[in-house]
């Protein structure tokens, strides 16, 4: 049985601090080494500041939903809001075409996924009614994944 935790706060960097210390909590729990578990506070806390700067109205923050669930073998942790969606497609084919560019031409927006995907091992963005991105972790990764 899959095990989920849950927090709510408001999409204020102030509050990340809380994100990042009940994820070290967790991972520890459930047996990931510690540069696993930094490697996850980094593309957890990308995805926070993600929320943080793009969600919501400057002045008026939403709230940020963030569950950590358990599951057989790692940790799948959701980061979502409500704020206005993004087309996630359009973005992602944009990013991807770095290659033979320089960096005037390179676009800054987008790279925060890749980080996410480099250091975890599957991100997934949903986009239907706000976004949400799911970040999951293996305790033991399978090199045929890679």
């Amino acid at each position: 049985m899959n095990a989920t935790i849950g927090l709510t706060i408001p999409a204020k960097a102030e509050y990340l601090h809380i994100v990042r210390l009940t994820l070290f909590g967790i991972a520890t729990n459930v047996g990931f080494s510690f540069e696993q578990i930094e490697d996850m506070k980094v593309a957890v806390s990308e995805a926070c500041n993600n929320v943080v700067l793009h969600a919501y109205d400057l002045g008026n923050p939403g709230a940020l939903e963030i569950q950590f669930e358990l599951v057989e073998n790692g940790l799948s942790i959701h980061i979502k809001d409500d704020g206005p969606s993004f087309d996630y497609e359009q973005m992602v084919n944009h990013s991807s075409t770095l290659h033979n560019k320089t960096l005037e031409e390179a676009s800054v927006g987008g790279l925060g996924l890749f980080m996410m995907q480099a250091l975890m091992d599957k991100v997934q963005v949903r986009t239907n009614h706000g976004t949400e991105v799911i970040l999951s972790k293996l305790l033991s990764r399978n090199e045929d994944l890679a």
